[in-house]
């Protein structure tokens, strides 16, 4: 049976499927351990922090969705099972327990940071294969870079 509607429908190649794929990773990795800041916080300005690593998350959860459903629209399978995340982030593990605000700032920015380079280190071979694919994480880096810099700019009275 046929619809009548002609189709030249992209599919994701191996190499973007697996650049995608490891965006989607980081992003699920930094969004737990961005709720396990929130959840484990303690210490001066506990309250405007807590809530600024809600809308970190909330943020991040987005483009991890955006990231995975576009995969789907390219025909490529995301897989955001928790086994896979663990098993093929490249973040490092957040710390255990109670973490002041000063030391979940700074780790929650480094990891920030550590998600924009995955970023930045697959973008062009995804620009050179899909660039709406690249428009996408384009919208990611703005958007983090943006949430490192504001979240990172309360440690700098430490540095002076």
């Amino acid at each position: 049976m046929t619809t009548g509607i002609a189709t030249t429908e992209f599919v994701a190649s191996p190499v973007l499927a697996a650049d995608l794929q490891a965006v989607l990773v980081e992003l699920l990795e930094l969004q737990g351990q961005g709720k396990q800041a929130h959840w484990n916080l303690v210490g001066p300005h506990f309250r405007s922090v807590h809530l600024e690593l809600d809308e970190i998350v909330d943020a991040v959860r987005e483009h991890a969705d955006t990231v995975a459903e576009r995969m789907r629209a390219l025909n490529a399978v995301p897989d955001g099972r928790t086994r896979t995340v663990a098993n093929t982030t490249t973040l490092t593990s957040f710390p255990e327990g109670e973490v002041s605000v000063e030391k979940a700032v700074a780790v929650i920015a480094e990891r920030l940071g550590s998600v924009v380079a995955v970023i930045r280190r697959v973008h062009d071979d995804v620009d050179a294969a899909d660039p709406t694919s690249a428009d996408i994480l384009h919208s990611v880096l703005e958007s983090l870079e943006k949430q490192r810099w504001m979240l990172a700019s309360q440690l700098r009275h430490i540095a002076n």
